[in-house]
């Protein structure tokens, strides 16, 4: 995580209980929280994050401890209160001190209105993704192949890119007909 980040960040999580664990790559999340049945709080990060993932990470899961504990168990994971939450606890940490000042009014303007996911703001999602140490060579974005490609995902399935809906783009699975929708960030392998 960012150098300045580290302090204020290990304050979040002594003043929270949170039993932090950096676990291995996952692919279809990069953190999670979890109240164990013993009462205490578990929030896992993936390690393999860059450093600015990694903190919208870690505070967007201390986000959804704190709301829990301050709305009840049953407000929506991703509702105004878990927003309203994320929203006060990054603001200390939206500074140049901390974020490269071509990623700050990204971030800015993601808080405006945070989503379940820092992937799904597309925008947020390739800005950060210019910090991955390892680029995957020979991925697109999605947005940018043409309507009709071919393309592979991480899982070797195999889909042909249709129309836009509103955000996300329609497509279908070869192999059984499926239609899937797709971020227009999602990487992808296009097949020649």
């Amino acid at each position: 995580m960012p150098e300045r980040a580290v302090n204020p960040c290990f304050e979040l999580i002594k003043a929270n209980g949170v039993n932090l664990k950096i676990v291995n790559h996952r692919v279809t999340r990069y953190g999670d929280y979890r109240r164990l049945p013993n009462g205490l709080h578990q929030i896992t990060v993936n390690g393999t994050l860059n450093k600015y993932r990694f903190l919208i990470t870690l505070v967007h899961e201390i986000a959804h401890l704190v709301a829990f504990e301050k709305f009840g168990r049953h407000i929506k994971p991703h509702g105004s209160e878990w927003k309203r939450t994320f929203q006060h606890l990054m603001i200390p940490f939206i500074r140049p001190e901390i974020f490269p000042s071509k990623l700050l009014p990204v971030i800015a303007n993601h808080f405006k209105n945070p989503k379940a996911s820092s992937s799904t703001d597309a925008n947020l999602a390739i800005a950060l993704k210019t910090f991955d140490e390892v680029q995957k060579e020979g991925n697109s974005y999605i947005f940018e192949i043409p309507l009709g490609s071919t393309f592979r995902i991480y899982n070797g399935k195999v889909f042909k890119k249709g129309k836009k809906r509103i955000k996300r783009y329609e497509c279908l699975e070869l192999a059984t007909g499926k239609l899937y929708l797709f971020q227009p960030n999602a990487e992808v392998e296009l097949i020649s």
